[in-house]
């Protein structure tokens, strides 16, 4: 088992700005939306929201890497 290195977090790191550029280039008023309905809810959802979407990714990581 290979450990996971700088390379690979960078690669991370620029699929994600890929995808959000993406997102802000194809749908700039609902991404507008998305931002200020987040900016209005209780800093509970965000950090649950938050928290499910790491443990999310971390499963996916540790499937692709099996």
């Amino acid at each position: 088992m290979r450990s996971i290195g700088y390379g690979d977090l960078l690669v991370g790191v620029g699929i994600m700005l890929v995808l959000e550029g993406l997102l802000f280039t194809a749908l700039p008023s609902w991404m507008r939306s998305a931002m200020k309905s987040a900016l209005s809810s209780p800093d509970n959802i965000l950090r649950a929201v938050g928290l499910v979407s790491a443990v999310v990714g971390l499963i996916l990581i540790w499937l692709v890497r099996q």
